[in-house]
């Protein structure tokens, strides 16, 4: 060849990277140094995407350009970041952020995607505000990965910022950033907002992302006649659903009671789109049959299948069970999930709600005993709400909050006030073995009902109180706050682990079908 050898190689190396024959590109290196060649900064960054991207170990590059003295250079060390944050392995990518000499914008988005990508949004935010703090402008890819982990850490008022930010640096015509901002203000409970960003996206350049995110945003915020509604226009448009849209198109029917629209979707996939079924859209529809108490046809679904199924699927039939109160069919449910995954704890947590639910305390001893000799634990159930940009978490029964006194004063102002609107405690949804009077005040104090408690207190009056949990929200919980909405005259926005509860004058946006 007239070039140098060590230069071609790194042209086949990079262009096998970006052509995704990431395996050709670790073999051209290896052959490379078997030939003598010194690896340079220009051989090192694809090779590290390759090895990433093929879930390979960066261990062996980084020593390899230490040893080259490759590390101050800034494309090598953005390089070594990236990687190591697509590895999910974030301790070894913030130390190598932090020992760069220099930093740009794509240092700071290689570390803040990687964080986000792996669900630390907590993490990727605070990298944000580091970012914006240090003077480096976002690019369109840090501002999508921003929101996203708005969405995921539902920030709203951080993410109307990065919104603000994007229209500034004239970042929000990115294809990728409207479709982060429309699924950032759909999981933060914001729909209007949502729509206004989708209806602002030229057409020409909505692609199926785009419906998808508002498709799940209307179905999440009870919506889902509304979901079939956009996927409609959608296929007029000419944009082709893709595997994700029908888990969004199916949810909607779920959470909607839309049975017949569900099965005339799901059966659409294979024959008028091509796509094959998955283990997502059969928990969908385990879920959709389930919720209208069609267990038989759910399980003969199942029965019928050639789709692997995984967890989730028998997970949602177990969730029905208990809606349904059919013990039977939730052991053997609970049985498959721990087949597949013996350490899970949603099974036990289910199996015992509906045996206490059902008065059987002796099965809900067992369960527990057999978790706890087990070494499995629950997740704790907890709440949060938003004022004055502050975050305040809360949990059943807690009194560490600086307000507490206060909380509680004002929860036991809410039940007076709701019982004289008729509320009457549903104390089947409570899951100690005590009396009424007992059962009655542990389901006042559940995380929910003392963070809209704090919610009227510090939340300006003509705002919605904005009420995240991290589980379901219990049935007495869910009648008690849309009472309380009503006679306090407030929209309270409720998000449980499920769907948003926009709940206003004595109705939810749910219709009581969550």
């Amino acid at each position: 060849m007239v070039v140098p050898p060590g230069v071609a190689y790194n042209a086949a190396i990079s262009r096998c990277s970006r052509a995704g024959l990431h395996q050709r590109a670790l073999a051209l290196l290896h052959e490379m140094r078997a030939r003598g060649h010194r690896a340079d900064e220009y051989t090192l960054p694809p090779a590290l995407n390759s090895a990433a991207l093929l879930r390979l170990p960066a261990d062996a590059l980084h020593s390899l350009l230490l040893r080259a003295g490759l590390a101050a250079h800034l494309h090598v060390a953005n390089a070594l970041v990236d990687a190591y944050a697509k590895l999910s392995r974030h301790g070894a990518a913030r130390a190598v952020f932090d020992e760069m000499p220099r930093r740009d914008v794509v240092s700071w988005t290689s570390l803040l995607t990687g964080l986000a990508r792996s669900r630390s949004h907590d993490s990727a935010l605070q990298v944000y505000r580091d970012m914006v703090a240090a003077g480096v402008g976002p690019d369109e890819f840090s501002v999508a990965a921003a929101l996203s982990s708005c969405a995921g850490a539902t920030a709203l008022e951080l993410g109307r910022s990065v919104h603000a930010a994007a229209v500034r640096l004239a970042l929000d015509p990115f294809l990728s950033v409207g479709n982060s901002l429309v699924s950032m203000y759909a999981k933060t409970g914001s729909l209007g907002e949502a729509k206004k960003v989708f209806d602002a996206t030229r057409v020409d350049r909505c692609d199926p992302i785009t419906w998808t995110a508002l498709i799940v945003g209307y179905a999440q915020n009870g919506r889902g006649r509304e979901s079939l509604e956009i996927y409609a226009d959608m296929v007029r448009s000419g944009c082709r659903p893709d595997y994700v849209t029908f888990i969004g198109l199916l949810f909607a029917c779920s959470h909607a009671g839309l049975v017949d629209a569900g099965r005339a979707h799901f059966r659409s996939m294979q024959a008028e789109h091509g796509i094959a079924p998955g283990a997502d859209h059969y928990a969908c529809m385990v879920d959709l049959l389930g919720r209208a108490g069609r267990l038989d046809e759910a399980m003969d679904l199942l029965n019928r299948s050639t789709t692997r199924l995984d967890a989730t699927v028998w997970k949602a039939l177990l969730a029905a069970c208990r809606t349904h109160r059919n013990a039977e069919l939730a052991e053997h449910a609970a049985a498959m999930v721990w087949r597949l995954d013996p350490t899970d704890a949603v099974p036990y947590v289910m199996l015992s709600n509906l045996y206490s639910r059902a008065g059987r305390w002796g099965d809900v001893a067992r369960v527990r005993t057999s978790m706890k000799a087990r070494g499995i634990t629950k997740e704790p159930g907890c709440s949060w709400v938003a004022a004055n940009g502050v975050t305040h978490l809360f949990y059943v029964e807690d009194r560490r909050h600086p307000r507490a006194a206060e909380v509680y004063r004002k929860v036991e102002e809410m039940t007076e006030r709701i019982r004289g609107q008729g509320y009457v405690a549903d104390t089947a949804w409570a899951l100690q073995d005590e009396g009424p009077e007992g059962r009655e005040k542990g389901l006042a104090h559940h995380s929910e009902r003392l963070a809209v408690a704090f919610g009227l207190l510090a939340v300006p009056a003509g705002a919605p109180i904005r009420v995240f949990k991290n589980l379901r929200v219990c049935g007495d919980c869910h009648a008690a706050i849309k009472m309380v909405a009503q006679a306090y005259g407030r929209e309270i926005v409720l998000r449980d682990s499920n769907c948003f509860h926009h709940m206003k004058d004595g109705a939810c946006s749910c219709g009581d079908y969550w």
